[in-house]
């Protein structure tokens, strides 16, 4: 199945916002320049450097230790959780993961839209690590925050329940995973821009139906997901490509191989022109 978070990267809802600016909160000698060290890192994510990006993220958390600017290493560590998942680099993923979280307690963030989206981060690097069950309360903690303060049709939904329901369906949770990816659509379908995310959830809800002995419902999200990536109104950018790359080997792994192979090329044209 694909995780979301491998292939878009949250915005940095961590940077420059008012709840998580707090310069009483720690003696900082200096601040790193977070947004554009999340835009270089975008930069190299749009040509699928994630050698580069590796490299860049992990000096500017240097940075950001050194300078003791607590805040500046959440947002690098953010960022670092999506990367040590491509990576395949568990050992480093748990170990941002365990300082996300004393991160957020210590900046006084756990009941924040902020501190939400690191958790989500965060237990989506546990799930891809093996650790579903340290997951899943990570989950249910921002599924209560988001509920709190985001409008029900808030994009931010879409990436949760989509990232939540892989996780429910590693636990056996089958039923409660296909109304999450359900949620997931209806979100991201009236999102701007949403048609790749939506079709991403239809290629997770055609691996949860053949785990869940559905087969008969699987080549219909396939082809749904299929009329949405091809839509006229996407953006053919680095993001897309990175779809097109994460959906390609479930179109495969079902039987579509000529569909399979014509979207890692046309993902490899992308990534050649960025």
């Amino acid at each position: 199945m694909i995780d979301e978070f491998d292939y878009k990267e949250p915005s940095c809802a961590l940077c420059g916002g008012k709840e998580f600016y707090n310069p009483e909160l720690a003696e900082a000698k200096g601040r790193i320049p977070v947004k554009r060290v999340i835009e270089k890192a975008d930069e190299y994510y749009n040509k699928n450097d994630l050698a580069g990006a590796k490299r860049h993220l992990e000096y500017w958390e240097k940075e950001a230790t050194a300078l003791n600017d607590l805040n500046g290493e959440l947002s690098v560590i953010n960022e670092l959780l999506g990367l040590y998942r491509k990576n395949g680099d568990d050992g480093n993923a748990v170990r941002v993961i365990e300082r996300s979280l004393l991160l957020i307690d210590t900046l006084g963030l756990k009941d924040t839209v902020s501190g939400a989206t690191v958790y989500l981060n965060a237990a989506t690097t546990y799930k891809a690590v093996g650790k579903a069950d340290k997951a899943l309360p990570l989950y249910e903690k921002t599924l209560k925050i988001y509920t709190e303060n985001l409008k029900e049709n808030d994009e931010r939904f879409g990436g949760f329940y989509n990232n939540y329901a892989l996780a429910l369906t590693d636990a056996g949770e089958y039923e409660k995973a296909e109304k999450c990816y359900f949620n997931a659509i209806k979100v991201m379908e009236k999102a701007v821009g949403g048609k790749p995310d939506t079709a991403i959830t239809y290629v997770n809800l055609a691996h949860l139906y053949e785990t869940a002995n559905k087969s008969d419902k699987i080549t219909d999200c396939l082809f749904k997901a299929y009329d949405l990536l091809n839509d006229e109104s996407n953006i053919k950018n680095g993001y897309y490509a990175y779809v097109l790359d994460k959906c390609a080997p479930s179109f495969k792994y079902f039987g579509y191989d000529k569909i399979a192979n014509d979207m890692k090329k046309e993902a490899l044209e992308l990534y050649e022109r960025s």
